[in-house]
């Protein structure tokens, strides 16, 4: 990881946003805040592997626009919404569009820490997947036409034999193909062949 994730604070409330910058540095949580989402959109910090945690009902952009404003730049981060308790139909709008969670106003300090921690550990899972699946969705695209034909047999159980009737060549000639195959997908087994096809297919490789 390149750096350390980091929280983006949003909220018009000074006192509420100082007090929760304060929580998170005593956490040892790196963390920025700002007054509003428009400053924040202006400011167009680093995303990548944050968590932003926003009120829903601010002056300007709301919280609901935030999330949209995002997800129209791509690459999204974990946004977590505060709350209060009249605005709870507001939050759960808010998550339809992409939030990962709620909280309401007043929050315990171990609950909003928890929901920020699990928003973090959850986008540095998602972004360990995705890496995966593009470095197999490079190896897939090196493999020839023949190569991938003979993967995709291996990958639903077919011997060489069969699949050298299926396609007409020699089971020796499968056997060289299977091997430049799992070579160029990095497979040291057929086991782990089939993991990497499994999350390939997954992701419409």
């Amino acid at each position: 990881m390149a750096s350390e994730p980091i929280v983006y604070v949003i909220d018009d409330d000074d006192g509420v946003r100082g007090s929760l910058e304060f929580l998170l540095d005593c956490a040892g949580l790196r963390v920025r805040g700002f007054a509003s989402a428009d400053a924040f959109l202006k400011a167009s910090p680093p995303l990548d592997g944050a968590c932003v945690v926003t009120d829903v009902r601010m002056p300007g952009t709301t919280g609901i626009e935030l999330l949209e404003a995002l997800h129209a730049r791509g690459g999204a981060p974990a946004v977590i919404v505060v709350t209060g308790h009249a605005d709870v139909p507001l939050a759960i709008q808010a998550m339809k569009a992409g939030a990962v969670d709620f909280i309401e106003k007043p929050f315990d300090d171990e609950v909003i820490l928890s929901a920020i921690r699990r928003a973090i550990s959850d986008r540095a899972a998602d972004a360990d997947a995705r890496a995966e699946r593009n470095a197999i969705a490079g190896r897939i695209a090196t493999l020839s036409t023949r190569e991938r034909q003979i993967m995709d047999r291996l990958v639903e159980g077919q011997a060489n034999k069969a699949i050298a009737f299926d396609l007409g060549i020699s089971a020796r000639t499968v056997e060289v193909y299977r091997a430049n195959a799992m070579m160029k997908m990095q497979a040291k087994t057929l086991s782990d062949l089939v993991r990497m096809a499994t999350i390939a297919r997954v992701g419409g490789v």
